[in-house]
């Protein structure tokens, strides 16, 4: 890993403590969709995917019920899911050292401090390296030459798939035994 000159964060739960916003966001979801409300467990395992993807993945096309879930059904949730994300009050900072370490970058002439970004809505969900390899080819670095940080074995199966070095942190949602898979 010398030769790294990228360090590429996914966003919730490896430098914003976001998990709680994101299970009441989908919980809420559910509710307004008057589906069965997925417990915190389950919808942890969903984080760090597209929205269209963690909502078929929470909500099947066939429900324990018999009861049929459509692609209308999914996109009222996405849509109900951004309303709460809009207007929850679920506290979700930055974790403890993530600001200090950023500053800390940017200060020892790291400018900008973020050059590009890239959201689950703008490539293929995770894990599909696509979002990875938008990021290299913008700012013409190889894999080799960049380190992804995710708290997710979404984030790091996503890295795996095209050779990146990874760091998983604990913090976030998933353990350090699914992390050290990858």
């Amino acid at each position: 890993m010398q030769d790294i000159r990228l360090a590429i964060f996914d966003w919730d739960g490896t430098l914003m403590d976001s998990v709680g916003r994101i299970v009441a966001c989908v919980q809420g979801a559910a509710r307004d969709c008057e589906l069965a409300v997925p417990a915190p467990a389950q919808i942890r395992q969903i984080i760090g995917l597209s929205l269209d993807v963690a909502m078929s993945r929470l909500f099947p096309l066939r429900s324990d019920s018999g009861t049929a879930i459509d692609e209308r059904q999914i996109a009222m949730l996405i849509d109900r899911y951004r309303h709460h994300y809009l207007h929850d009050t679920t506290p979700s900072p930055l974790f403890s050292g993530a600001g200090e370490l950023l500053h800390d970058w940017q200060s020892r002439g790291l400018h900008p401090l973020f050059v590009t970004s890239r959201g689950a809505d703008e490539a293929r969900s995770k894990p599909d390296p696509l979002m990875l390899e938008q990021i290299l080819d913008e700012l013409g670095l190889s894999p080799r030459q960049a380190v992804m940080i995710g708290d997710s074995v979404h984030d790091m199966a996503m890295a795996e798939a095209i050779a990146m070095p990874r760091i998983g942190v604990t913090w976030g949602v998933d353990s350090r035994d699914a992390l050290s898979r990858h």
